[in-house]
């Protein structure tokens, strides 16, 4: 036998979870790929595979043993190893004994800490045939399954019924048992066309014989791009596009092992229905992908998936066609009943739902969400009437039929249904942009009143959970209290909005009246919401000195917080930067040592470096304050930066901390005027070499 060779592995059982199949199948490919490592076994590489009946993989070049090994083994301490006269003590004679070996064999090791008795042991590597298993064993149990069952009398648990295992290294089976079945070089195929027990020769075989014999296409990125090409092709055939979504592309992957297109039709009278609504029928109900014409314009088409080469395609649309046909005549009944019925006239009926049940219910929610509205749009010059509107409305769609019975339609139905009811513009766009941004890297809101409402819910919710101490801990954030905060930030950032979002957490707080510690509450909130900004200020480019030296002046405007730091991030790369870093970094530890009052003016100054400093902080103060007011702050910067060799020549010939009390109090108080020059854009000694 070679030194290396190929391994297969493969589970095979009922169909699978289709929405976690990929993430079962890397994770199976990553534990198992650990343990090799572990294991000290090379390979050259190594694919996942994964169908609904079977998680695979496959690893190239499989070392097929251990590389030998010396392990040397520590004893006793020399001076407790042997006795006065020269012989061995039982410490001694007990540690050779343990290594199969007499005291006269080991060997002393030196080390800083003093001799000890040692001995080295040849280790014969293990053959990779016998270690696979645990490995194996080990990589399943590590599967990420959120249920695992039970079947039959065993005791072994899986996400699903177990029927066959192949476990082949090279042209060998490994034979051993994993989750109740014996392993086998047979697989089996299609569940329909080749339901027979398969022959596997070696791991190079695998994916051909299973396409060939058993009508299986094993690796999912190509039976993936098999059903794109197909659906697009099939679309084509009917004048249209098909609308393929990554989501669902890889969740129709998941349930096909030999994928076969089907076009189906429907009524064009549900055109008429607002487009999202069929998308999400045909998408979420079905799993089939619309078909939109070039300008993108649904058409009464859709191509949907058969997982068998049927003798009579034409019943498979047929069947298709009339389970759709409900689906769409529910949609468009939902339509019509909500549609007598204004939004306005549900705004009472949201007092009958509770948001929580300490922050009351959503018709409360919306008071609130309609007060924070008025307080956001007013500064941004924003429409207040239509801010405030907009937010009395903005819940109302979460009461009608179509959102009860598609969720994900929320605000969305709420924009089609303002626009029905005769609601200004404004109003309509609203109603869907309050949820934006709905995840990382969507876009914010376009419009202003948008912004105004999103920011509005956001904050509210995000105070509103805090003030019912119910804080995100770990992975737990039921509330996604941390996307919103981030989608606060973004908004006020990416839309360039002038707002203080302190000032906002206050306001949204102190509408609450429940019971709560509103001071520990606003720590935990900012703490919170810095904590997002930081994530989100490194995910940007920027390093975590460079956040850290602007959140230390606290602006409280996140759009200015940017401003500073982009000022900070052009100040590092000057020449000067570093000397008036640790300049700063020196004149804040003398500041803070220092236990006497600081003077509100420079007193009498002697030596001519001081003085000079003096003059040049004095002109730097009347040149930058109009910098800073103007949030020119890059520029503020670099005019202080001209104050560096006046800095340097003080710290190099004067003594400030001198026996002249009143001398040293000038010198201190010549400090924090230049120190707090700095400060007033950020605290540049945060700032790391």
């Amino acid at each position: 036998m070679s030194e290396t060779a190929n391994l297969l592995f493969e589970i095979g059982s009922e169909e699978l979870p289709p929405k976690t199949l990929l993430k079962l199948s890397q994770s199976l490919l990553d534990s198992t790929v650990a343990g090799l490592q572990a294991a000290g076994l090379s390979f050259a590489g190594a694919n996942a595979y994964a169908t609904p009946r079977r998680l695979a993989l496959t690893i190239s070049d499989l070392q097929l043993k251990q590389a030998d090994a010396v392990v040397e083994k520590r004893g006793p301490a020399v001076k407790a190893a042997y006795a006065a006269d020269g012989s061995p003590t039982k410490a001694a004679e007990g540690f050779a004994k343990s290594c199969g070996t007499t005291v006269d064999q080991l060997t002393t090791l030196k080390t800083d800490k003093g001799e000890w008795l040692a001995f080295n042991q040849a280790v014969k590597g293990a053959q990779t045939a016998d270690l696979l298993p645990d490995i194996l064993r080990k990589s399943i149990q590590q599967l990420p399954i959120a249920k695992r069952m039970r079947w039959g009398a065993g005791e072994t648990e899986f996400a699903r019924p177990v029927h066959w295992v192949v476990l082949l290294l090279g042209e060998r089976v490994i034979e051993t048992e994993i989750l109740g079945q014996k392993t086998a070089a047979q697989t089996h195929g299609h569940r329909f066309h080749a339901p027979q027990a398969i022959s596997v020769n070696s791991p190079d075989d695998y994916l051909q014989t299973l396409y060939e014999q058993g009508k299986v296409i094993v690796d999912f990125e190509r039976r993936k791009k098999i059903i794109d090409e197909a659906a697009q092709k099939t679309a084509d055939q009917v004048g249209g596009i098909a609308h393929i979504e990554n989501d669902l592309l890889e969740e129709i992957t998941a349930i096909n092992e030999w994928p076969v297109p089907v076009v189906g039709n429907f009524d064009q009278r549900f055109l008429a229905l607002p487009v999202e609504v069929l998308i999400t029928t045909m998408q979420s109900n079905q799993k089939y992908f619309p078909v939109k014409n070039a300008q993108g314009d649904l058409l009464p088409h859709f191509i949907t998936f058969s997982n068998i080469e049927s003798s009579r395609p034409v019943s498979i649309q047929a069947g298709n066609e009339r389970v759709i046909l409900p689906r769409l005549a529910d949609a468009e009944f939902f339509w019509q009943q909500d549609r007598k019925l204004k939004l306005e006239e549900r705004v009472s009926h949201l007092g009958d739902i509770v948001f929580q049940k300490t922050l009351g219910t959503l018709l409360e929610k919306t008071q609130r969400v309609a007060a924070l509205s008025k307080l956001i749009a007013d500064p941004l010059k924003v429409d207040v009437a239509l801010a405030e509107r907009a937010a009395t409305l903005a819940k109302t769609d979460l009461m009608t039929e179509m959102v009860g019975e598609f969720a994900s339609l929320q605000g969305i139905m709420g924009r089609y249904y303002a626009l029905a009811d005769g609601e200004p513009e404004a109003v309509a766009i609203a109603q869907e942009e309050q949820y934006f941004p709905k995840q990382s890297g969507s876009p914010i809101p376009s419009s202003q009143v948008g912004q105004v409402l999103a920011l509005a819910e956001k904050i509210d919710t995000l105070c509103g959970i805090f003030s019912a101490g119910l804080i995100p801990t770990g992975d737990k954030d039921p509330y996604a209290l941390r996307r919103a905060t981030l989608g606060i930030l973004r908004i006020v950032i990416e839309g360039r909005l002038q707002l203080d979002i302190v000032e906002l957490v206050d306001a949204s707080l102190a509408q609450f009246n429940h019971d709560f510690d509103q001071q520990k509450t606003r720590s935990l909130l900012l703490d919170f919401i810095n904590d997002r900004f930081k994530g989100y200020c490194l995910d940007h480019g920027y390093r975590a000195d460079e956040f850290d030296a602007v959140i230390s002046v606290k602006p409280s405007q996140p759009l200015d917080f940017m401003q500073r730091l982009e000022a900070v991030k052009v100040f590092r790369a000057m020449p000067e930067a570093e000397s008036l870093a640790a300049a700063n970094k020196r004149i804040i530890n003398i500041l803070k040592k220092s236990q006497e009052p600081l003077a509100d003016e420079v007193g009498a100054l002697l030596e001519t470096q001081e003085l000079d400093l003096l003059a040049a902080a004095k002109l730097s103060a009347d040149d930058i304050q109009p910098l800073v007011e103007a949030k020119q702050y890059q520029q503020a910067l670099a005019r202080l930066a001209q104050l560096r060799s006046s800095v340097d020549a003080f710290f190099d010939h004067v003594m400030v901390m001198c026996d002249d009390l009143t001398l040293r109090q000038s010198r201190l108080a010549l400090l924090a005027l230049l120190s707090n020059q700095f400060l007033k854009i950020a605290d540049i000694s945060k700032l790391q070499q």
